[in-house]
């Protein structure tokens, strides 16, 4: 496979993006249609409203009671995955788990990885830091498959390669596998992809995978996926790596049941998805199939910084379903890309800035209208609008202000000028004897402010006068009718 080289982007740099993508009337028609598909086959799936109600109020039980006990829940996952023969293995940041990934394929002499869908892969860079150290990572599901070859990042959590269309595609398949013809026939691109794919399973050393969910009861890595790729990279190369956000445990195997119901509705709008792989250890004695050894990386990477904020680690509930972007009206206008982060959309903006730091990652809190959408749909209740609005007042806070838990990047927005601005709006307002006074001044040097104010003087539509009496109402009825 000859991919094209990666290209990296910036969070810096997503006022020019977003712009460019607003001028793109091809990017914006493609996600404006696959956005009204991916709504209304969500709606589908919850037609009694009661219904999803309930489940959203059990998967906002489920998400918290794993987060209260969080710490302790990770110590019993890892005590019991250790006595079933899977090795696990901290990583405090994202080049700590590329190097721990990076040592186990050195130990055994490997250099051949088959990858199964992941953010936290993605999130850390693992493709871009294994080449460098001359091993091959290949992207085994479709759209994440697709994106790789065109050197791109996924521009959807769920959907990698939702940006891209037929021809795209078609085109991207004839240049770089070989004997491919072009074609815009969709079963004949995905039968391409599949034979380009199959024998990389047989061929690869080791199989690496993310994780769903983990179960601390049982010790079990729960795994949901579409396309059978995830099951055949567990379970053909001899070693399999799995990698974890640390948040993504759960007290208890049932527990996880109606987050796996919540996951597949609210996201592609399945009512089950195809494959749900349940891994508890390595082949055992007698079995035929199977890796021999089985490794998790459980991954902090900022998570605890938003753990340590009682209302900021409510972003740790995340499942990772992709609704919230689905139904945002920025994310649907300007795509992923603009974002430059792994986790776009509503979701990206709240938990961006834990991974990447608030100084480069300010501007994305701001790039929402508000408007709710996103807290609606989440199918465990994040309260992604007030989340933004903290975020909002982190970046604008004086960094030299001491809180009890301080974000990376604060203050990055902080200037002294509007601080100054907002403390005389807000002592003004505060007394009823300095309200009258600012009133009155204001109103005696009126005459020092601008003619024309911008948007407001000369695009505002002109309001229609009220009524001033019952008698005025009725004559303005009579002169209508």
């Amino acid at each position: 496979m000859n991919a094209k080289p990666m290209q990296f982007v910036k969070p810096a740099d997503f006022h020019a993006r977003a712009r460019a993508a607003l001028d793109d009337p091809k990017l914006r028609q493609s996600f404006r249609g696959a956005m009204d598909f991916l709504q209304d086959k969500r709606s589908a799936q919850f037609p009694d409203g009661d219904e999803l109600e309930r489940l959203r109020d059990i998967g906002e039980a489920v998400r918290q009671h794993a987060l209260a006990r969080l710490p302790d829940l990770l110590v019993q996952l890892e005590d019991r995955l250790t006595a079933a023969g899977v090795q696990v293995h901290w990583a405090e940041d994202g080049e700590q788990a590329n190097a721990i990934i990076h040592a186990i394929a050195q130990r055994n002499g490997a250099s051949r990885f088959i990858k199964g869908k992941s953010m936290a892969s993605e999130e850390i860079e693992l493709n871009h830091y294994l080449e460098a150290r001359g091993m091959t990572c290949l992207e085994s599901d479709m759209g994440e498959y697709i994106v790789q070859l065109a050197g791109e990042k996924p521009s959807h959590i769920v959907m990698p390669a939702i940006h891209k269309t037929k021809a795209d595609i078609a085109g991207l398949f004839a240049e770089h596998i070989p004997d491919a013809p072009y074609t815009e026939d969709v079963d004949s691109l995905i039968q391409t992809g599949r034979r380009a794919l199959r024998q990389a399973f047989v061929e690869a050393d080791i199989g690496l995978s993310g994780v769903n969910f983990a179960a601390a009861d049982t010790g079990t890595l729960w795994l949901v996926e579409n396309e059978g790729n995830g099951r055949l990279t567990t379970s053909v190369p001899e070693i399999h790596i799995a990698i974890m956000g640390m948040e993504k445990v759960a007290a208890k195997l049932e527990h996880i049941v109606p987050l796996a119901s919540l996951l597949t509705r609210s996201a592609t709008g399945q009512a089950i998805t195809t494959y749900f792989n349940l891994i508890s250890g390595p082949r055992r004695a007698g079995e035929k199939d199977g890796p021999r050894e089985v490794h998790l990386v459980l991954l902090d990477n900022g998570r605890s910084q938003a753990y340590a904020d009682e209302q900021l680690r409510a972003t740790l509930q995340c499942i990772r379903c992709g609704a919230c972007m689905n139904h945002c009206p920025v994310y649907t206008r300007i795509g992923g890309h603009a974002y430059g982060t792994t986790y776009p959309g509503p979701i990206g903006k709240i938990i961006s800035p834990h991974l990447l730091g608030l100084d480069a990652t300010a501007d994305l809190a701001t790039a929402s209208s508000l408007c709710g959408a996103c807290g609606e749909v989440c199918p465990v209740r994040i309260p992604i609008p007030q989340l933004l609005v903290r975020l909002r007042t982190e970046a604008n806070r004086n960094p030299a202000e001491q809180v009890a838990h301080p974000l990376r990047g604060q203050g990055a927005k902080f200037s002294r000028g509007e601080s100054l601005v907002w403390r005389f709006w807000s002592g003004a307002f505060a007394r009823p004897i300095s309200y009258r006074l600012f009133r009155w001044a204001a109103t005696r040097l009126r005459m020092l402010t601008p003619r024309a104010q911008l948007g407001w003087t000369q695009h505002r539509k002109p309001l229609t006068p009220a009524p001033r009496s019952l008698a005025d109402l009725l004559d303005a009825r009579g002169q209508a009718e």
